[in-house]
């Protein structure tokens, strides 16, 4: 059984840099009734104003730190109605991003930094000086007496408020308790790879039976030919909007076709969204995601949408022969194809996957077997009456078939009627 859960960061320095900017740029009021995805871009862009200033404005560093404990402690009126605002609207916001990927959570496995935050500063505190020692004004954990791998790390500030480190044990132990999994897998960032090291030293001095529980794996960032996409910079592209240009790009693609307007768009949803989940998928963990947006839709080669059409093309076959008599095609030839040896190598492919928790096996995988049944296509006359072994072949395309739809389900990728 697989549980998956959901961790939103609600509060935080990242918030009150936000709540700075939407200040400075005013509120966006109710009664003009803007879209979601609008607001939740405005917000990003009062994000960008409030944290280019606090890199650059001791002064107005200053007054976002007031508001980071503001946020905390519920203190101002005119903050937490921002707040609650702007809560409201970026969590509305993921939940179309997670529509729209058919990405979905345990009931019950939303985590938010703002409920985890006092569950950690309680444990921290309660393990003072056992595992956690005061420091000019703040609680630290002095990973490096423990392993000389590690490093200080900050759990409680100088102004009494918990960081990144005290909240994740809040989750962590929030976690054990509610679900007690057999195994803990948390995935962020490559950045937080050292960071994430001494929090799970730390719970495990609390917690020794979490030790051998928790696992920690990490992914590239995703990176255009110009570089890193930076949200403080200002020149980020936000995951609806990626989404939505993919989208637009295979509906594009498609306008030629003879469909329906609504199947065009029901097929470009599917396909833009298979183009930005295999380009992140086929990236092996740790490493940064160069994303192509050109290649990425391409129906030939190493993309989401090749291995889609590939497997529309093998089923458009099958619904082909449903009327076609195989009773003198039942022969079993001599040799065996690649296209064979491939289709038995799935369940090790798939159980190596998991075991190294790398599903760019599969994707990898998936592009091999595609190519390959291209090759066997094109070299293969199946629906014709002097193909004595049509059946055989049939049966083959079938298992292909079949194979497509499983592996991309583990990707997270549909694969629809036509295209």
């Amino acid at each position: 059984k697989t549980i998956r859960a959901n961790y939103q960061g609600d509060v935080g320095p990242h918030v009150a840099k936000a709540i700075y900017g939407i200040k400075k740029l005013k509120l966006v009021k109710d009664e003009e009734n803007h879209q979601v995805s609008y607001l939740a871009s405005y917000i990003g862009k009062c994000y960008t104003e409030g944290s280019n200033l606090y890199d650059t404005d001791e002064n107005i560093k200053k007054e976002i730190e007031v508001i980071n404990k503001k946020i905390y402690d519920r203190s101002d009126e005119e903050i937490n109605k921002i707040y609650d605002w702007g809560r409201k609207v970026t969590l509305d916001a993921f939940e179309e991003i997670y529509k729209l990927l058919g990405t979905k959570f345990n009931e019950g496995c939303y985590f938010f930094e703002s409920v985890m935050a006092p569950i950690g500063e309680k444990i921290v505190r309660e393990n003072i000086p056992n595992v956690f020692s005061e420091s000019d004004g703040a609680i630290v954990f002095r990973g490096e007496e423990y392993d000389k791998k590690l490093h200080t790390r900050v759990f409680i500030n100088s102004q009494g408020l918990p960081t990144y480190e005290t909240k994740e044990i809040g989750l962590t132990v929030t976690k054990f308790e509610q679900e007690n999994p057999d195994l803990s897998i948390v995935v962020t960032a490559t950045e937080q790879a050292e960071y994430m090291k001494v929090v799970q030293k730390a719970i495990s001095l609390i917690h020794p039976d979490y030790e051998n529980r928790m696992k920690h794996i990490t992914h590239g960032m995703m990176r255009f030919a110009d570089g890193k996409m930076s949200s403080r910079k200002g020149n980020v592209i936000t995951g609806e909007s990626l989404l939505r240009d993919s989208m637009d790009m295979v509906l594009e693609k498609m306008k030629e076709r003879e469909m329906e307007d609504v199947e065009k768009k029901k097929i470009s949803e599917v396909v833009g969204v298979s183009a930005l989940k295999y380009a992140i998928l086929k990236s092996s963990l740790g490493s940064d995601i160069i994303y192509d947006p050109l290649k990425s839709i391409s129906f030939e080669g190493d993309s989401g949408p090749y291995l889609q059409y590939t497997a529309v093309r093998s089923n458009s076959i099958l619904n082909k022969a449903k009327d076609f008599n195989t009773e003198d095609k039942k022969e079993v030839p001599e040799n065996v194809t690649e296209l064979e040896k491939y289709l038995y190598q799935f369940p090790e492919i798939v159980e190596h996957s998991y075991e190294s928790l790398q599903p760019h096996h599969i994707a990898t995988y998936l592009t091999k077997l595609a190519s390959e049944f291209n090759t066997f296509y094109g070299n293969t006359q199946i629906l014709k009456d002097e193909n004595k072994f049509a059946e055989y072949h049939l049966n083959l395309i079938k298992a292909f078939y079949q194979t497509m739809k499983n592996g991309l389900w583990l990707l997270g990728i549909e694969i629809p009627e036509r295209m």
